[in-house]
C-alpha cells in the first residue's frame, strides 16, 4: 500500500513548491532530463508558479502526502502526490494516473533492464500552482529514464471546491470557447520550430482526444495561461518540450466560470484555502531530552548506528524520537531537503533531542544520474534547508539508493556515508520482521538502514533498542562512530 506522511504545510524557503521525499533533479527549463518540481520557480515546466509562495503554501492545512519508492539501484522508483483535504476526487485522479505509471515501469522497463546500465530510473513528484479560496491546482512532474529522449512529462490537475469536482485541465476553458482557444493556441504555434501542419492535426485537430493534450495548463502571476506540450505532441520529436503563453486579455474570454476563479486565485490570492473539508487538523513534533555529551568509546565497547533516511514525516519522527529517548540512544537522521523546508521544527527537534541531521538530497534522485550542476544543487539547497531549520550545516551525505561516483564526490565536501545493512523495510510494511532483520544480523559498528517514513519500521525501533542495548550495545551517531574507532 502506499505510504501516508501527514504533512502540516507550513512555510518553505523562499518560493519553494512543496513536494515530497523521493523525486529527484533539476527543472525541464535546466534542458537536462528533469524532475525537480520542488524549485517553485518552474515546477517542472519552466513556468511561474505564482500559487507556490510562502503565502499560498501556509493556506494549506492538514495536507498528506501519498508516497511510496524502492531503494533497488536496478531499480529504483519514486513516485508522490499530495492528498489535500477536501479534495479526494481530484486525489482519486492522480493516484490512478501514478499507480498506472509505475506498474508499467515496474512490470516492463525494470524487468527489461535489470542487467542494464543505463540507467533507468522513475520519479513522479508533485508542486502546487495554486492554494487559494476555493482553488486548489497541483502539476506531477514525470521522469522516467526509461523512455526515449528525457521521458520528461507534465500533467496538470485542478479541483473546483465551489462545485466539490476534480477538473482535468481544459476544463479552465468554457465548452463553448474551446474551438476558439485551441485556434489561438495553434495561431501561438505556428511559428515554432518543430511545428507542423501535420503534427498539430494529429493533436489538437481531433476533437475527440484534442483534451488529452491540454493536460498541462496553469496561470502566470500576471493572469496569462501557459499551455505545456510533452515532447512528440504538437511538435516532432526532436524540437522536445513546447510550451506557449496566451496573455491575459487573449485567453480571459476563453475561461469557464472556473478557469476565471482558477485565474483571480493565481494573480490574487485569498488569505486562505477552503475546499469544504471537515478536518484539517495538523499535529506537532516536540524536541525530546537530549543525553548530553556522548563519552562512549566505540574502540572499547559494542556501538550500533542506528540511520533514518527520507524524512522528516509526521507524525512518524516525532514516534520515533520519543522510542530513542526512552533508551537515550542517538541516531542519524540522512534528511530529504523538500521535506525538511516542509518540516523545518521536526529537524529541529531530531538536533535538539541528541541526534545528528544528515543530507539525503533535495528530493531523492539518483545522483549518479545527474550533471555535476545538478548534484551540487540537490546537495546545496538541502544543506541550506537544513541550516535554516537547526542553525548549522550537516558534514555527512547519504546518496540516494547509495549511487556515488567519483562526479558525485567532486562537487561537495561533505562526507558520503552509506550502511552495512539495510533492512529493506520499504519491501516488508511489517515491525515484526523489520525488528528481526537488525536483531538477527547486528554486530559491532555496524550502520543500520531504515526509513522514518514507514510507520511500521518506526514501530520495530522499540524492539531493536530493547534487544540490542540488553546485549550491551550503545546507539551512536555515524560521526561519533567514525570519530571513536
Amino acid at each position: 500500500m502506499p505510504r501516508r506522511i501527514l504533512a502540516p504545510a507550513l512555510l518553505l524557503l523562499g518560493s519553494l513548491a512543496l513536494t515530497t521525499a523521493c523525486a529527484g533533479g533539476e527543472t525541464p527549463s535546466d534542458s537536462a532530463p528533469a524532475h525537480d518540481s520542488s524549485s517553485g520557480s518552474s515546477s517542472g515546466s519552466g513556468g511561474t508558479d505564482a500559487g507556490a509562495t510562502q503565502a499560498g503554501l501556509s493556506r494549506l492545512k492538514g495536507v498528506s502526502i501519498v508516497s511510496d519508492s524502492s531503494t533497488d539501484r536496478t531499480c529504483p522508483w519514486a513516485t508522490a502526490y499530495p492528498d489535500v483535504p477536501g479534495a479526494d476526487a481530484m486525489t482519486a485522479a492522480m493516484k490512478k494516473d501514478v499507480d498506472a505509471r509505475l506498474e508499467t515501469f515496474r512490470t516492463g522497463s525494470c524487468q527489461e533492464g535489470l542487467d542494464s546500465d543505463e540507467g533507468i530510473e522513475l520519479n513522479v513528484s508533485f508542486s502546487f500552482l495554486v492554494t487559494s479560496g476555493d482553488v486548489l491546482g497541483v502539476r506531477l512532474t514525470t521522469v522516467d529514464r526509461s523512455a526515449a529522449a528525457d521521458g520528461l512529462a507534465t500533467k496538470s490537475y485542478w479541483y473546483d471546491g465551489a462545485a466539490r469536482q476534480y477538473r482535468p485541465s481544459a476544463r479552465l476553458i468554457a465548452d463553448g470557447s474551446r474551438d476558439d482557444f485551441v485556434a489561438a493556441v495553434e495561431k501561438a504555434l505556428g511559428n515554432r520550430e518543430g511545428v507542423t501542419a501535420d503534427t498539430l492535426a494529429s493533436s489538437l485537430g481531433d476533437r475527440e482526444y484534442r483534451d488529452t493534450y491540454l493536460d498541462d495548463m496553469s496561470f502566470t502571476s500576471g493572469g496569462g495561461l501557459k499551455v505545456d506540450f510533452d515532447r512528440d505532441t504538437v511538435g516532432v520529436a526532436a524540437a522536445g518540450r513546447i510550451s506557449v503563453t496566451l496573455p491575459e486579455a487573449t485567453v480571459t474570454p476563453f475561461l469557464s466560470d472556473f478557469g476565471a476563479r482558477a485565474q483571480r486565485q493565481t494573480v490574487d490570492p485569498d488569505g486562505k484555502l477552503d475546499l469544504g473539508a471537515t478536518d484539517t487538523s495538523t499535529q506537532t513534533v516536540s524536541a525530546q531530552p537530549d543525553p548530553g555529551t556522548d563519552s562512549t568509546d566505540c574502540s572499547e565497547v559494542k556501538c550500533i548506528a542506528l540511520t533514518f533516511d527520507d524524512g522528516p514525516a509526521v507524525p512518524y519522527t516525532g514516534t520515533l524520537l520519543k522510542y530513542l529517548a526512552q533508551y537515550k540512544a542517538r541516531a542519524t537522521f540522512f534528511v530529504v531537503g523538500q521535506n525538511v523546508a516542509l518540516h523545518p521544527e521536526v529537524v529541529r527537534a531530531e538536533t535538539e533531542s541528541g541526534h545528528e541531521v544528515g543530507n539525503h538530497s533535495w528530493n531523492h534522485p539518483v545522483l549518479t544520474n545527474l550533471s555535476s550542476a545538478q548534484i551540487r544543487s540537490q546537495l546545496e539547497r538541502t544543506n541550506a534547508a537544513i541550516k535554516a531549520a537547526t542553525g548549522k550545516e550537516p558534514t555527512l551525505f547519504r546518496p540516494p539508493y547509495g549511487a556515488i561516483d567519483g562526479k558525485v564526490r567532486a562537487v561537495t565536501s561533505l562526507s558520503p556515508a552509506l550502511w552495512t545493512m539495510d533492512t529493506e523495510d520499504w519491501k516488508y510494511p511489517d515491525a515484526a520482521k523489520v525488528a528481526q532483520s537488525v536483531i538477527s544480523t547486528a554486530k559491532p559498528n555496524d550502520v543500520i538502514l531504515i526509513h522514518d517514513i514507514h510507520p511500521t519500521s518506526v514501530a520495530a525501533v522499540p524492539e531493536i533498542l530493547r534487544t540490542l542495548t540488553d546485549r550491551g550495545y550503545h546507539f551512536v551517531t555515524v560521526s561519533h562512530l567514525r570519530a571513536t574507532l
